[in-house]
């Protein structure tokens, strides 16, 4: 039984620490994503940038943390300060 109960915590908490992650990368994306669109280029293609940033950030643990980084720096800046302030957090995760 109690081999039972420590590989059960241990698969859902490897779920939830990977899961954790996906969804993380996910919203880090999302936001990303939509502040370039809003500052930059009203015509931008949110999804196809959303999928390409997730999956980058799914197999790139180094993605996933300038991903991270951008989004922090981004945050709570106007899209002038964003641009001159946050530009080497987020180089090659938007144009």
């Amino acid at each position: 039984m109690k081999t039972f109960t420590l590989t059960t915590l241990f698969a859902l908490g490897t779920l939830m620490f990977f899961g954790c992650s996906q969804v993380e990368n996910a919203v880090n994306c999302h936001a990303i994503c939509e502040r370039y669109q809003s500052c930059f280029n009203d015509e931008y293609d949110t999804a196809a940038c959303e999928d390409e940033c997730r999956t980058n950030a799914e197999n790139d643990k180094g993605y996933a943390q300038k991903a991270d980084i951008c989004d922090a720096c981004i945050d709570d800046e106007s899209c002038a300060s964003a641009t001159f302030n946050c530009a080497d957090d987020c180089i090659g995760i938007v144009p």
